[in-house]
């Protein structure tokens, strides 16, 4: 007697072809407009993006800076003491002990310009390095981009430094310096310089997510940098004799040359016959390149941060 054939089994959806059925999802998703979660926007619209979310970064920064001293007795005041002490400390070590004064008028305004200037860049690289590290809390439960990080917190930085510039104003006048025209080039000098610091945020911020210990390692590097920017002594009575290349290092170092322009701007002896050649342009240019090359460098990883 003949067997009668068995019905077809039914499809078990185990055996669907994986392939298929991610093909089939994209296009489903691609149909009503989704996208990825996560995924880096085109450049166009993360600039959009940014400047929709300019309030949360002016907020995120303000909330910052009031966070910063918040345990300290003396609370914002720190903001000043810490550069005039730090600049007092300079002035023990390299004024008196070291006497790197030599060659140098106005040794004590010349020498307060270069620690205030510096230490702007300095903190905004340090903030910079644990803008994405020491916030994946905020950035794992909130969807905005994350270049806001850095840019908040270089803008803390910028705000800082317009206090201390009002400790430095006073303290060039207590030097003997009288207010001229030049005073109004610190405006430039403090423009540029807070967009080339932007940038270097932008970028030690992916660094310092990929690489944990780089917020160690940064104090020793940024310190090398201090040594070579001409901080505590003239580079041009120092490097009076030095080779050719290393003239020319030292003449288009950024951190010399911002230090350098704010010098010209405020001390009537440091005179433009001390700026490095095409003093003005070479910081133009480097403003512009970390700017835009950070920006860039910074966008290209947008859709990895908080995923490590």
């Amino acid at each position: 007697m003949s067997s009668s054939p068995s019905p077809a089994r039914a499809a078990d959806p185990a055996d669907a072809d994986p392939t298929a059925e991610a093909a089939g999802l994209a296009e489903l998703a691609a149909r009503h407009g989704l996208a990825p979660s996560g995924k880096r926007p085109p450049f166009g619209r993360y600039l959009k993006q940014l400047w929709h979310h300019r309030h949360f970064i002016d907020t995120f920064a303000r909330a910052r800076a009031s966070a910063k001293y918040s345990r300290a007795n003396l609370g914002r005041l720190w903001e000043v003491g810490t550069p005039l002490l730090n600049a007092a400390v300079y002035y023990l070590i390299f004024g008196l002990l070291l006497q790197t004064d030599r060659g140098v008028e106005d040794f004590i305004p010349f020498l307060v310009t270069g620690v205030f200037v510096f230490t702007f860049t300095q903190q905004t690289v340090l903030s910079g390095v644990r803008a994405v590290s020491g916030n994946l809390g905020l950035i794992r439960a909130l969807h905005f981009p994350r270049a806001a990080l850095p840019i908040a917190l270089a803008l803390v930085q910028m705000r800082q430094m317009l206090v201390t510039m009002g400790v430095l104003f006073v303290i060039v006048v207590a030097t003997g310096q009288l207010p001229q025209w030049n005073w109004f080039l610190v405006v430039p000098v403090l423009l540029l310089q807070s967009l080339f610091n932007t940038g270097l945020s932008l970028v030690f911020a992916r660094a310092g997510a990929k690489v944990s210990d780089l917020a160690q390692l940064m104090p020793f590097v940024l310190r090398t940098w201090m040594y070579a920017s001409g901080v505590m002594y003239s580079i041009e009575v120092m490097a009076a004799g030095a080779p050719a290349p290393v003239r020319f290092v030292l003449d288009v170092n950024p951190a010399a040359i911002f230090i350098d322009l704010m010098r010209f701007s405020l001390i009537d002896s440091f005179t433009a016959s001390q700026l490095p050649p095409y003093a003005w342009w070479v910081a133009a240019a480097w403003a512009l390149a970390a700017l835009v090359g950070g920006f860039v460098y910074f966008w290209k990883a947008e859709e990895s941060y908080g995923r490590d």
